[in-house]
């Protein structure tokens, strides 16, 4: 199965979640309650930590728990873990075959916190590792860049967040995402289309804030990994505080932008880099304002709720970075020196 495949199979994965998964989140929801649970700590590597950023926004705003992102080379290089007391520890791996997450896991369980392996390989070292599993169900993901497993990763949190809030609500909406998806799915000869533009863009930024600040950071490893470009993802309030010097006269400055509380302080900022440094903005928006300053974009499907953007908005994020990386010349399923599984200490 080629990349490309696995980007339009998105929808089914989401769909094969909801449907054998659910009992399971809500166990190990039922026992993060009965654990009574402080805060969240989660592992991850590459993609799976794009993810993790999702759950900051998720487990703080639906489920009011803190959230730190791991160093593993603390557990890893160091062999001084913090103290985990009260933790749900969460390691997310595609493979679960990851060294410095395994030995977070690792620690975890010998310090005797409640430990969740977010994984497609329940058999794994990594699930071996871990008192609990929820398997994204996604199916078998041959492509070097991650793609289906990111989504079903965003969509098992989601589950997770829901069942511990006990909000049926986010259960409902979630179900529609696989929709959302497909609307965007169907976009994709726009995508190439615009991606043919960009063939000899060999850097960019990509601007987001809020939920989406996971969607720039993933965009941005696509386009690199993949495309060879150097983009560089940024919080649109952290852009403000220095990057924004590099961009003028027609840099390409990609953005996604959909309603929100986020959304305003972005919106201003995207005024300003097209009135006064003349850059050259591409969206992926549900705004029409965003639109009419954007050289090119990409309009959300309408009724999208902010928290659930970040699994829609990827889409043609991931479509965007195939197709430049075609036009470029370059092998999508072979991006230079990059293989399947990350081995890191």
């Amino acid at each position: 199965m080629s990349l490309i495949d696995e980007i339009r199979e998105q929808p089914e994965a989401i769909r094969r979640l909801l449907a054998t998964q659910s009992e399971a989140i809500s166990t190990i929801a039922g026992q993060v309650r009965a654990r009574g649970v402080d805060y969240v700590y989660l592992a991850a590597r590459g993609t799976s930590d794009n993810a993790g950023k999702y759950a900051q926004y998720l487990f703080g705003a639906v489920n009011q728990l803190p959230m730190a992102l791991a160093s593993p080379s603390l557990f890893g290089l160091y062999h001084q873990p913090p103290l985990l007391k009260n933790a749900l520890v969460i390691g997310v791996s595609q493979s679960g075959r990851s060294p410095d997450i395994i030995s977070v896991m690792e620690e975890a369980r010998r310090q005797g916190a409640m430990s969740l392996a977010v994984t497609n390989s329940p058999v794994s070292p990594m699930a071996d590792a871990a008192e609990f599993i929820l398997d994204i169900s996604c199916g078998a993901e041959y492509a070097v860049a991650a793609t289906k497993s990111y989504t079903s990763s965003l969509a098992a949190l989601v589950l997770l967040s829901a069942e511990l809030a006990e909000n049926a609500e986010m259960r409902l909406k979630l179900e529609c995402v696989p929709g959302w998806m497909e609307e965007m799915l169907v976009q994709e000869e726009a995508l190439a289309h615009h991606a043919s533009y960009y063939s000899e863009m060999d850097r960019c930024v990509v601007l987001g804030r809020g939920y989406n600040y996971s969607t720039v950071y993933e965009w941005s490893l696509k386009l690199k990994e993949l495309a060879g470009v150097m983009a560089e993802p940024y919080s649109s309030a952290d852009f403000l505080h220095g990057p924004i010097a590099m961009v003028q006269n027609d840099f390409p400055v990609f953005t996604v932008a959909p309603g929100g509380p986020a959304y305003a302080p972005l919106y201003d900022l995207l005024k300003h880099l097209r009135a006064d440094r003349q850059v050259g903005i591409f969206s992926i928006t549900d705004s029409d304002e965003v639109l009419q300053l954007s050289r090119a974009g990409l309009r959300l499907p309408a009724g999208v709720p902010e928290w659930l953007t970040p699994l829609i908005a990827i889409i043609p994020g991931q479509l965007f970075a195939y197709h430049l990386t075609c036009h470029k010349g370059l092998d999508p399923d072979n991006p230079a020196g990059l293989s399947k599984v990350t081995r890191t200490q």
